[in-house]
């Protein structure tokens, strides 16, 4: 196992800066996910990390070594694809094991290679299937596994999920989960724009926007303690709800913050506790019956969309006034939407 560093790294496609200056430590052993919007950076990121795109600037090291010249082969790293890129006319165990025989590995070993690969991803019933006998979610272990025959330092995924339907997003994510603690906790960097994902599988998120990081940390500690506005709106579904404030006061003249730099308030769904004098009321405009919780959309007098989470079977119609209290923990922000020192204390 290695770690992965990235040291002020740079890169620009002409004119254009997409990458701002990024540092980051992976640890050996760790499961990092890259997340942020489309156009954040985090796949070129990626690719940088594989060497399928030049460093303008910064180093990147893999075990300590730095990597930055060294072709894609040369790194120690092996990537999984979003597309699963297989060879139509090959079974699985050839698919598997092309890179090696490319590279001139003696049959044997290759043949132990992907028979061990194909034991780790339960796919020994089908090594002889070509591609366009097998599921979705079969092809894209086949695409992992071409990836564990190298046996790399690194496993780097670029959005492995997205060409798979909503079932077999849960089913492989929870198999890449495993594969983790099954290749002895490998270290493995993630792409993807779904925070439910990055939530899920990470020890360690990095947020990306506009090719720069905006917080490090593991799931929880980003949750519970966002860094500013764009973190704590990005990660939660449903994401945290904002009031604009006025001198440390709702719009409505509410007090709410101790302070008057405060500039926006933020709070969890599951923050607000109904409450017949509560100092938030709104108008339901949207119910969502999830099974496990009800969502109920409100637009505040002001005419602010805010949500809030109720317990499974809770009865709210569209239409229905509701006053809240604040009862979870809040968040403050500053006129630069960083979070303030106060921001995180539970209400009184």
């Amino acid at each position: 196992m290695s770690g992965v560093t990235l040291r002020n790294v740079t890169k620009t496609f002409g004119a254009v800066k997409v990458i701002k200056g990024v540092d980051i430590e992976i640890g050996e052993g760790e499961f990092c996910v890259f997340v942020g919007p489309s156009g954040c950076g985090k796949s070129t990121l990626l690719r940088m990390i594989a060497g399928l795109e030049e460093t303008t600037g910064g180093d990147i090291e893999i075990g300590g070594r730095r990597v930055n010249d060294l072709d894609p082969k040369d790194r120690g790293a092996a990537m999984v694809f979003q597309t699963y890129a297989l060879y139509p006319h090959m079974d699985v165990a050839r698919n598997m094991g092309f890179g090696l025989r490319m590279n001139g590995w003696p049959k044997d070993e290759v043949d132990r290679r992907v028979q061990e690969a194909a034991r780790i991803l339960q796919l020994e019933p089908y090594l002889d299937r070509k591609p366009k006998a097998l599921s979705g979610g079969q092809r894209q272990r086949v695409a992992i596994g071409r990836a564990i025959v190298r046996d790399p330092e690194v496993f780097l995924f670029d959005e492995p999920l997205s060409n798979l339907d909503a079932e077999l997003r849960v089913a492989t994510r929870l198999e890449i989960a495993k594969l983790h603690g099954t290749l002895g906790n490998s270290t493995m960097v993630y792409v993807t724009h779904d925070q439910v994902e990055a939530m899920t599988l990470a020890d360690k998120i990095v947020v990306l926007r506009d090719g720069r990081v905006e917080q490090v940390g593991p799931p929880m500690e980003l949750y519970r303690n966002p860094a500013n506005l764009f973190v704590a709106g990005f990660i939660g579904s449903p994401k945290m709800n904002f009031v604009e404030l006025s001198s440390g006061a709702m719009p409505d003249g509410t007090p709410v913050a101790q302070t008057g730099t405060a500039r926006t308030l933020g709070f969890r769904a599951d923050a607000l506790r109904r409450s017949a004098d509560g100092p938030l009321a709104g108008t339901v405009s949207v119910v969502e019956q999830l099974g496990d919780a009800v969502f109920a959309h409100f637009r505040t007098p002001w005419g602010q969309e805010l949500v809030a989470r109720f317990d499974p079977g809770t009865e709210i119609r569209a239409g229905e006034e509701l006053r809240f209290d604040i009862a979870g923990p809040r968040h403050l922000f500053d006129a630069d939407g960083q979070a303030m020192d106060a921001a995180l204390r539970p209400a009184a």
